[in-house]
């Protein structure tokens, strides 16, 4: 089974069309949705883990882009300055899924991207405003 995390932008004439059902049951990728910003007759977004054969897997996605909607890797959504992180903890506090953890035995701050939902809840958390987030 391959696994991919990926954001989704939905052009608006897109939106409204049942893409992803459609994807799951055509290519019978198992789809959770992470997080989704949609709305009639607009752009939408969409963060997906998206499960399944490798080929089923290309195949979806070729689907989609098809489709016309942007495919994207959703690792690079999410950016940390860690030269002027002071790795106080606040992001850490929020973070739901636990991508941002601070362990010993270093005690510093690690981001990990797998877990990351891109909620956003650690840039409005951090006191220096160092966390961006691109959803």
């Amino acid at each position: 089974m391959a696994k991919k995390r990926l954001v989704l932008t939905f052009p608006p004439e897109v939106v409204e069309r049942p893409v992803v059902a459609l994807m799951v049951r055509d290519f019978d990728i198992i789809t959770n949705i992470l997080r989704a910003e949609i709305h009639e007759g607009e752009i939408g977004r969409m963060l997906v883990e998206l499960e399944g054969n490798a080929r089923k897997l290309k195949e979806g996605v070729a689907y989609l882009k098809d489709l016309g909607v942007q495919v994207e890797e959703a690792i690079t959504d999410i950016e940390l300055d860690e030269a002027l992180c002071i790795e106080c903890g606040a992001c850490t506090a929020v973070c739901q899924p636990g991508a941002l953890k601070i362990e010993p035995p270093d005690w510093g701050l690690t981001l990990d991207k797998d877990r990351c939902i891109l909620c956003g809840f650690c840039v409005d958390a951090c006191p220096l405003d160092i966390i961006s987030v691109k959803f």
